[in-house]
């Protein structure tokens, strides 16, 4: 990296780069022809160092952050490591050696509640008193909300954890997704007649979607096929097992063992369910399937 003249600069996790986000980095994009954008994030995320027991899940990995940036005319993205050293230093000196020194600010781009430094210590006060001493130009981006709903990256987790996927794909303006590796299963769904590819998963912090079925985008080697997903413990078969991922490709039945598969998910169709027998699961995904199909032809045909 090399420091410009004059950086206009934001910094933070930007945990879903959702809408509230948007907000922000078009501010950073809207710069003079003298300066240049740079969008400082993290990774790991801090709250993973600060804190590991919280067992802290995430909206996107560092490399969807990144294609998700690619959609902004930013002129530079910083990926910093953060470690507990780096946690260690005061507001002062983020500013000053940090920011100031090594990447050349000019103007600050902000969220109106944005905290940075040692224990958060920085307020918004605090952060325009540097500016006047060291001379750089903060510009404070108020709270983004929608329907009257604030989008934050803790609520579209929420949303998430209750797999309510209208409200996450609304507050993110984008569809939610994951990858994931095909591994061999139990072959449970083949024998019943719904074939699926079961997935894991690589980034252990990537959250996942409340236990049920959704209908989702298949992307296998960029060609989209349509989906069934089933995020769940199996209950109708009391394998009483860990959580599993598997999806059911309509129309498909090539070998896709160890390949990558992409989800991107559109919306829920039920929670998961016990059944009493083999034969009264058959006969629900055999609903699940058709309401499926109508959803894609709806979705289609607007």
């Amino acid at each position: 990296f090399k420091k410009p003249k004059k950086s206009i600069i934001t910094t933070g996790t930007f945990d879903g780069v959702h809408k509230g986000h948007v907000q922000i980095i078009k501010e950073l994009c809207s710069k003079k022809d003298n300066e240049e954008s740079v969008l400082i994030t993290f990774s790991p995320h801090p709250r993973i160092v600060l804190y590991p027991d919280q067992d802290l899940k995430l909206i996107n990995t560092t490399e969807e952050k990144i294609e998700l940036f690619k959609n902004y005319p930013i002129d530079h993205l910083i990926i910093q490591n953060f470690d507990f050293n780096f946690s260690r230093l005061s507001s002062l000196e983020y500013i000053r050696d940090f920011l100031l020194k090594k990447i050349g600010l000019s103007k600050l781009v902000i969220g109106y509640d944005h905290h940075f430094g040692r224990n958060r210590e920085s307020s918004l006060d605090i952060i325009k008193e540097y500016s006047e001493l060291f001379n750089f130009e903060v510009i404070t981006v108020p709270k983004f909300r929608q329907d009257g709903v604030s989008v934050s990256s803790t609520k579209i987790r929420n949303y998430l954890a209750a797999g309510d996927m209208q409200l996450v794909n609304d507050l993110l303006g984008y569809r939610f997704s994951f990858n994931g590796r095909v591994i061999k299963g139990k072959g449970i769904g083949k024998s019943i007649g719904f074939p699926t590819a079961n997935l894991e998963i690589y980034d252990a912090h990537k959250i996942i979607p409340a236990i049920g079925v959704y209908s989702v985008y298949v992307f296998i080697n960029g060609v989209k096929y349509f989906g069934m997903l089933n995020i769940g413990k199996n209950p109708t078969f009391g394998l009483n097992h860990n959580m599993t991922i598997e999806v059911h490709i309509l129309d498909f039945s090539q070998n896709i063992y160890f390949k990558e598969l992409k989800l991107v998910i559109l919306s829920k169709i039920r929670d998961e369910i016990k059944f009493d027998s083999k034969e009264k699961l058959i006969s629900q995904l055999e609903k699940d399937e058709l309401k499926i199909r109508n959803y894609f032809h709806n979705l289609s045909s607007n």
